[in-house]
Formats: C-alpha cells, structure tokens, sequence
C-alpha cells in the first residue's frame, strides 16, 4: 500500500521560508512523478509543482518555490521563499505513477494528509 506523509508546515511571516518534506512508501520511489497541490479555505485545489526527472511550477511560484526529490531517501521537498500571505493553504504531496509532472490532480494516483502552511501579514 503506497502511503504519503507530509511534514515542515508552520505558521511564518512574510517574506520568510519553510520546507516542506513528503516521504513516499514505495518499494520503486524513483518511478513515481510527485506533486504538490494546495488548497486555501474556500478556494479550489490548485497546482503547485510537480517532479519527475524535469520539473515544472505553478506560475504563482516560479522563482519563489523550488520542489526537488531524493530518490534514495524516498522523499520529495517543497522549498518556499519569499512567502507572501497569498500561499496560505493546505499543502499536499501526490503521486502518480510514471507519466509526466502534471498539474492535474484527477492524474495523480495517491495523496498525503495534507499540512497547514500559514504566512502572516
């Protein structure tokens, strides 16, 4: 059974950063594409960025946020600078087996419990 774990949100203030961590049970972890999704309250699921052997980002976050993954640790990494308080929301970590990074959630196989990040004015 593939399970995800998310870890590292907080509260922080503008401007500031926090790492998120997500780490995947899965014997073949390195065939996985993994995503980040968040969810503000009252708003939609929306794409964050997601990583295979390329990357791709949400155009909110490009040069703020940087995903990255550690195919031996079998984990995957939200690295959020600059952060405005627009980014709060719930964070997610997904995986989808295979395929490309994707920013739609219906592709994406398997979800983590989600963790509160909340940025203060």
């Amino acid at each position: 059974q593939v399970q995800l774990v998310e870890s590292g949100g907080g509260l922080v203030q503008a401007g500031g950063s926090l790492r998120l961590s997500c780490a995947l049970s899965a014997r073949t972890f390195a065939t996985y594409t993994m995503g980040w999704f968040r969810q503000a309250p009252g708003k939609e699921r929306e794409f964050v960025a997601a990583i295979n052997y390329r990357t791709d980002y949400a155009d909110s976050v490009k040069g703020r946020f940087t995903i990255s993954r550690d195919n031996n640790k079998k984990a995957v990494y939200l690295q959020m600078n600059s952060l405005e308080p627009e980014d709060t929301a719930v964070y997610s970590c997904a995986a989808r087996l295979g395929g490309n990074p994707s920013s739609e959630p219906a592709n994406y196989n398997y979800w983590g419990q989600g963790t509160q990040v909340t940025v203060s004015s």
